[in-house]
């Protein structure tokens, strides 16, 4: 499969592919090229200093010196005035560009590669035109091959320059040398050893490292698509590459960029050596309890969340009606629960762990990153929704409503209920809990089993207690009519989460698809008028089945036919172009990691909101807190730029960002300062108060924007 966009692409430059004309830039369908000249001037006693910039359509790329598994970098050729020479392009530091199966390397957006122009003293003095022969190949669903010849008119000095330097171009040349990659500063040390299905290379930094990449220099060393595991040392990191299937003796060097936090770039040349993994960050007893512990608050906060407060109201109805029932009985309920609980945190812990282990980039709360997950999750709610006002009754009910909590069916009701709990749960963080999610997704599967475990209790304990202390049911109200009108009124808080859920399809993926999750609505209601008019008919029940069959059907076929001719199903590039164009009157701009180093080179604090649509708490803090004319004020006065950046459909970059900070769920909040190493995390709970005090920190903000 190894070059196949490139022999794609070259059948089509074979086919004809007119050359731009003479000029210093020219524009294709999907780039556009440009020399970039600072200094009109050259001479041989300047820093003759210039790049050759890339702007791509969203969604196009170019590529790295070492493309990846397909593709070929930019390629150029000079002809320069007698004395003049240029040296060869320089590339700065690339991203992972997944293509199906495969990893590219390379850049998309824009890219600058700097190089620079000697002119010797004998050079002759004067005018000069510096003629540069380009090709290159730019792909995004397909591969297309380019050429122009680009021109840049410049004037050869003796001496010094005597014109100044356009500051906007030289800015531009400035902010990706930055991004080059350097050598390890004196005294850090990069060594790897084979390992059983690849390599462990061990780099010492000076300090702990919690993040980072390694492109190989070579092609056909690296097994480019496998995920690279990472393990901070007190020093540095290790990290376990996979081999190249076609690789047959070990390299005598292994080459390549190492990307580390904080946009850190360095050229490394590791030597064979002994590589001894000895994590920093020592998961004793004493710290998996302390983690442990937090989880465990974080889950008992977690009951106090909007998404979870419908199922635990239904279990407060099914507790009022049980209040006459042995203990025994009560006991049993609250571990069925509890077990109900555990098993879908398990479930859901087990498949995250597997599908990053498989390199798939994903965080807490994946699965409401799935457009047939909202579908079919909007279409239970309403479903339970119609139960509960009276429509019909479930006899296995997944609320555990209505039902006997000393029959069998109470009992899978019970166990039902917990894994509602925890399906609801999901998309919200409480306090505590971002720490403690992040710090087990890092750790082997052992501990972030156990983490997650101490989350699920936390969760089930409110319940459980009311369970197990018998003079608190005693207390509680005689089962009669009244439950009737009770249980109707449930359904308010059910219907209130079907319209949230029908908003999170609506921002995400368009009203394409909202149409079809009402049509569904629509079915179901037709479902649920069947079981209430002929309750117990066996007949009845097998044409609400069939009706409930077609709406999962719909849910598995709708996103694949309607989604897809969606804005909102582009690129994440794509998306954050689009967001930036409807948000002009705001003064939210898309996150990008470019974006967060731009501000900071501008001197400018940057604030980052790491929100979706379907996490309640982001809404809320963003309502309550970030949103407020006050704080939208002291953030301007501090000249902060603020970036939002939208996890609610997965994005690699996010979840990528969410990771270096410790990580794996939103909301999150990261203030940078500029010089600092490290941003300041805001809680997950915001109040104005919060967001200004953070702010009042601030050093005292200059005015100058970001190019």
């Amino acid at each position: 499969m190894r070059r196949i966009a490139f022999i794609l692409g070259i059948i089509h430059l074979l086919a004809g592919s007119p050359p731009g004309r003479a000029a210093s830039s020219a524009d294709t369908a999907n780039l556009r090229v440009q020399l970039v000249f600072p200094q009109a001037q050259l001479s041989p006693v300047a820093k003759n200093e210039a790049g050759l910039y890339f702007k791509l359509q969203p969604g196009w790329h170019v590529y790295w010196q070492n493309a990846g598994d397909s593709g070929e970098p930019p390629q150029i050729q000079w002809t320069l005035p007698k004395g003049v020479t240029a040296g060869p392009l320089e590339f700065p530091a690339p991203q992972r560009l997944p293509l199906g199966p495969l990893m590219d390397f390379g850049y998309e957006n824009e890219v600058l590669f700097p190089f620079s122009v000697q002119v010797a003293k004998t050079a002759k003095p004067g005018p000069a035109v510096v003629h540069a022969k380009m090709k290159w190949l730019v792909c995004k669903d397909v591969c297309i091959p380019g050429k122009a010849d680009l021109d840049e008119n410049v004037q050869i000095v003796a001496g010094a320059p005597a014109t100044g330097v356009n500051q906007a171009d030289q800015a531009l040349v400035n902010r990706f040398i930055a991004q080059l990659p350097v050598p390890l500063p004196a005294g850090d040390t990069a060594v790897f050893q084979p390992a059983a299905t690849g390599f462990r290379l061990a780099v010492d930094t000076g300090e702990r490292e919690t993040q980072a990449e390694f492109f190989p220099d070579d092609q056909d060393v690296l097994d480019n698509p496998a995920p690279q595991k990472v393990t901070p040392t007190a020093k540095g990191l290790i990290l376990d590459l996979k081999k190249d299937a076609n690789l047959m003796a070990t390299p005598a060097r292994l080459n390549g960029v190492l990307e580390l936090a904080g946009g850190r770039n360095y050229q490394v040349a590791a030597t064979p050596g002994a590589v001894t993994v000895v994590a920093t960050h020592r998961t004793t007893a004493g710290a998996i309890a302390r983690i442990a512990g937090l989880a465990f608050v974080g889950g008992l906060l977690l009951n106090l969340m909007p998404c979870v407060f419908p199922v635990l109201f239904l279990k407060g109805l099914a507790l009022v009606q049980s209040g006459a029932e042995a203990r025994h009985k009560l006991r049993a309920h609250g571990f069925v629960y509890t077990i109900g609980i555990l098993v879908s945190f398990w479930a859901l812990v087990g498949a995250l762990l597997g599908l990053r282990a498989a390199g798939a980039t994903l965080g807490w709360g994946f699965q409401f990153q799935s457009p047939v997950f909202l579908f079919l999750l909007d279409g239970l709610f309403f479903f339970l929704g119609l139960a509960l006002a009276g429509q019909f009754e479930i006899g296995l009910t997944l609320t555990g409503a209505g039902q006997s909590l000393a029959s069998r069916q109470g009992y899978a009701g019970s166990f039902f209920t917990g894994v509602l709990a925890v399906v609801v749960a999901t998309p919200c963080t409480a306090p505590f809990m971002g720490a403690a999610i992040g710090y087990a997704l890092a750790q082997s599967a052992g501990i972030a089993f156990a983490v997650f475990t101490a989350l699920a209790l936390g969760l089930a304990a409110p319940y459980v207690a009311l369970t197990l202390q018998p003079s608190w049911t005693r207390v509680l109200p005689k089962p009669g009519a009244w439950m009737e009108v009770l249980k109707q009124a449930a359904s308010l808080f059910m219907f209130g989460t079907v319209v949230w859920l029908t908003w999170v399809v609506a921002q995400a993926y368009g009203a394409a698809l909202v149409a079809a999750v009402l049509s569904s609505f629509l079915l179901l209601a037709i479902a649920g008028w069947f079981l209430g008019r002929w309750p117990g008919k066996g007949w009845a029940k097998a044409v609400a089945a069939a009706f409930l069959l077609v709406v999962a059907a719909v849910g598995f076929a709708a996103p694949n036919y309607l989604v897809i001719l969606l804005p909102g199903n582009l690129s994440p590039e794509d998306g954050r172009l689009l967001e930036q164009t409807a948000r002009r009157s705001t003064a939210w701009q898309p996150w990008s990691a470019d974006a967060v180093q731009r501000g900071l080179a501008s001197s400018r604090p940057v604030f980052v909101d790491f929100t979706a649509s379907w996490c309640l708490t982001c809404q809320v803090n963003e309502r309550v807190a970030l949103d407020k004319p006050d704080v939208m004020s002291a953030f301007g006065e501090h000249n902060v730029v603020l970036l939002k950046a939208d996890w609610t459909r997965q994005d690699s970059a996010i979840t990528q960002a969410l990771a270096a900070l410790g990580r794996s769920g939103v909301p999150v909040y990261a203030l940078y300062t500029p010089g600092s190493n490290a941003p300041e995390l805001l809680p997950q709970v915001l109040t104005p108060g919060i967001v200004m005090d953070a702010l009042a920190k601030l050093p005292t903000a200059g005015t100058e924007g970001t190019r």
